[in-house]
């Protein structure tokens, strides 16, 4: 007995890594699928108030999709001239960090500290930095490539979910159990998508008008990116700030990029510690080990895009988890709030 439950984990185990290397291999098909149900989930909402007002159901997908597409598209176009911009400018901004970092050296040498120019450049250049940024823009930017084949697979999305539910009434004979299961797993994935959604879109925007006021370059770019790491509990503020206040350091001087270290942190503690608790609720998050391990698995299979939509992800995965018996354990030691199990 021992033997044959060893041999199912094992089993098990190769099936994940089967999984994994076939969406590694399918990247450029399975990330245009995977963004168009994020954006599908998320105007699912929308489309179902629309319809509960009387539009017909046509109506109501091309209303959102307008939407999407207007909004998407003025986005996409501002955001891919911004990071074409910057990648012109990033050979200067690198020069102009390398001597700033140079120039700093004396005042470690009056600290006593053992630092020489060459051993800052081989083992701490900043540049590097901001050539990492840049090329993770250039991802972000051929993404938008895809931007027409996201829009079509979110349009036959919204499309099919109209008659979803006579489709599986018809095709199963306990259709009514499946729906109801169905129906409660995408209403806590809505929820914890639309609340996530809504609070990332206020940070980016605050950001963005917060570098915009003090004059740093690209603050839409900047903002966008806040939003997209905002997915990411604990480190995704982190990972957003480096390259802003790298920028604000280049371009204005110390005083500035304190400025914008303070704005960040300012809008990450009311956003993440005031106002997201308060709507999220209990059982919506996830452990740190858990989001550092997702934010390593899902950026090493689909890079950038992989990075922003892994806390998605893999809190999908723990709300489907959570829905049966038998894998309900597993979602438990993937949060970060131990059930009371006196209730």
């Amino acid at each position: 007995m021992a033997d044959n439950h060893g041999l199912k984990w094992l089993l098990g185990l190769a099936g994940v890594v089967v999984i994994l290397a076939g969406l590694k291999t399918a990247e450029a098909i399975v990330i245009p699928i995977m963004l168009a149900l994020f954006i599908a989930i998320i105007s699912t909402p929308f489309l179902r108030g629309l319809t509960r007002r009387g539009v017909p159901s046509y109506m109501a997908v091309l209303i959102v999709l307008f939407v999407l597409i207007i909004f998407g598209g003025a986005l996409g176009m501002i955001v891919s001239q911004s990071i074409d911009s910057f990648l012109m400018r990033m050979p200067q901004y690198q020069e102009r960090l390398q001597t700033l970092t140079v120039d700093w050296l004396p005042y470690l040498e009056r600290w006593d500290i053992p630092v020489n120019r060459d051993m800052v450049m081989n083992h701490f250049n900043p540049s590097q930095v901001m050539g990492l940024v840049g090329t993770t823009l250039s991802g972000i930017g051929s993404l938008l490539t895809n931007l027409f084949l996201v829009i079509f697979i979110v349009i036959f999305i919204l499309l099919e979910e109209a008659g979803f539910s006579d489709k599986v009434k018809a095709a199963l004979p306990n259709a009514e159990k499946s729906l109801r299961d169905a129906q409660g797993f995408m209403k806590q994935v809505n929820q914890y998508l639309m609340i996530k959604t809504t609070i990332s879109f206020i940070t980016g925007v605050l950001v963005t008008l917060w570098l915009w006021w003090l004059d740093v370059d690209f603050p839409v770019l900047w903002g966008l990116i806040a939003m997209l790491m905002n997915y990411i509990p604990n480190v995704g503020s982190l990972i957003a700030a480096v390259p802003a206040v790298l920028l604000a350091l280049v371009q204005l001087g110390v005083t500035d990029a304190m400025f914008v270290i303070a704005g960040y942190v300012t809008v990450n503690m009311v956003m993440g510690n005031l106002v997201e608790p308060r709507f999220m609720g209990r059982g919506l998050g996830l452990s740190p080990l858990v989001v550092f391990l997702s934010l390593i698995l899902w950026g090493w299979l689909f890079g950038p895009v992989g990075m922003f939509l892994s806390i998605p992800l893999t809190m999908i995965v723990k709300i489907a988890l959570e829905q049966n018996e038998g894998t309900r354990w597993v979602a438990i030691l993937l949060g970060n709030e131990v059930p009371n199990t006196s209730e």
